[in-house]
């Protein structure tokens, strides 16, 4: 151990019993809590992470000649209860790393940094050797939560339907909820401002309706309102747009903007799951949807986009993706973000889309291109105004546990971007032949 100055502990939060069962208890679990002591460890060293405890000592990294100090600049893992941690990571793994998050038992001075130095291969943060023990504490998506035609509103409706107000407060005036498109410099790395984000969002927009091929006149389906703003575009351009949502407050808000636009005669918002649509279309849109479909329905969305396409239509997607190895690997975990964030989906790999796609329908992947740094600098935008806007999220009646669990969710998405874990694609569909 090494020795610095104490820091002292925040209160821990006010955890409502009601609202937060598994936040509100500390399991006891001391042989799994001693385990995830020698991980927490192991991590350390493999990840270059300070480890702070609250009397001032530092745990010092433990590697196969001894102990080492972590460098000054390095991530730093702040724990204030540190047996809490320990005991609620020994039950739960990483659900457990961010429940204790959530209720204070620890933190970090730069938590973006810290979950970027952790997000980094995590495949060997646990030894291989015991790798295989993997499958008696992993816990298995509840079927409740499968993204049914009977769940899917349920699933959609606890992350969209919080309120509007929350998501204006961290969000650009375009009310846009997924990755901008930048500018670039050198590198080519994202120029990315506040300012610049509503026109790099248009960006984004104008470019999926470009690949789609959306002009004068298109049948267009969107499936994913998300507040209306592309429908709000492609009508703009003179296209017939049919909007699909399940979120009730996205659908209030889409069409009282595409109304307060005078475009309520060329976009239409229906509350419609993406299964029971019909019509013929010349092109469909749809960005970021297929992330909450789940991997057992990934045949049904992609046949729906075959069977609503007119002769010639092509479909462009804006997908987040992981490596594909990495989803076989989730695809059956509970996870956190899974728990508390986005019920019932799964990300797919770029590989699992082309796949699905030609086993299911007669749609191929004609293109594909990837900007998952975009993504990183959109998300930090995002976590930088829902800080700043702490305040105002309190007094929507979001309580202390909400407002970490948004922190860590931003945070965890944009290391997940900036380490490489995950990517945002663009990808197109149609029944061209594949080029090349």
């Amino acid at each position: 151990m090494t020795t610095t100055a104490p820091v002292s502990a925040p209160p821990a939060p006010a955890v409502d019993p009601d609202r937060w069962p598994d936040v509100a208890r500390v399991p006891y679990a001391p042989l799994r809590a001693a385990v995830a002591g020698r991980l927490l460890a192991r991590a350390a060293a493999r990840r270059g992470v300070r480890v702070e405890l609250p009397d001032g000592r530092t745990l010092n990294a433990a590697t196969a000649s001894g102990t080492v100090p972590a460098a000054p600049d390095a991530p730093v893992l702040r724990l204030h209860r540190p047996q809490d941690f320990l005991h609620r990571v020994g039950e739960s793994g990483l659900i457990g790393f961010g429940e204790a998050y959530q209720a204070g038992d620890w933190d970090s001075p730069d938590l973006v940094a810290l979950l970027t130095a952790l997000a980094a291969a995590p495949e060997t943060l646990v030894p291989g050797g015991t790798r295989w023990l993997r499958r008696f504490y992993v816990k298995r998506p509840p079927e409740t939560e499968l993204s049914t035609s009977a769940n899917a509103r349920r699933n959609i409706g606890r992350h969209y339907d919080l309120s509007n107000e929350l998501f204006a407060l961290f969000l650009d005036p375009t009310m846009t909820y997924s990755s901008a498109l930048f500018p670039t410099g050198p590198g080519p790395r994202p120029v990315a401002t506040w300012e610049e984000l509503p026109a790099a969002q248009h960006r984004k927009i104008d470019r999926l309706l470009d690949l789609a091929g959306v002009g004068e006149g298109t049948r267009l389906l969107e499936i994913g309102t998300g507040w209306g703003e592309l429908a709000l575009r492609a009508a703009a351009r003179g296209a017939r747009v049919v909007s699909l949502t399940l979120s009730e407050e996205q659908l209030a808000l889409a069409r009282h903007r595409i109304a307060a636009a005078g475009l309520a005669d060329r976009a239409e918002v229906r509350l419609c799951d993406y299964r029971a649509v019909e019509g013929r279309y010349d092109a469909v849109v749809s960005v970021e949807m297929i992330e909450a479909v789940g991997r057992p329905f990934w045949p049904d969305y992609f046949r729906t986009l075959d069977r609503v396409l007119a002769p010639g239509g092509r479909a462009a997607l804006q997908a987040i993706t992981m490596p594909h190895e990495r989803m076989l690997a989730s695809s059956r975990t509970y996870t956190w973000i899974l728990k508390y964030v986005f019920p019932g989906g799964l990300i797919p790999s770029l590989q699992a889309i082309r796949e699905t796609a030609a086993r299911h329908t007669t749609l191929r992947v004609t293109a594909a291109d990837a900007h998952g740094p975009h993504y990183a600098e959109t998300l930090r935008l995002w976590r930088e105004r829902f800080h700043a806007r702490a305040e105002e999220v309190a007094g929507l009646g979001f309580d202390e546990v909400f407002r970490r669990m948004w922190e860590l969710y931003l945070a965890y998405s944009e290391a997940g971007f900036r380490t490489g874990y995950l990517d945002v694609h663009h990808v197109l569909l149609s029944r061209e032949e594949v080029a090349g």
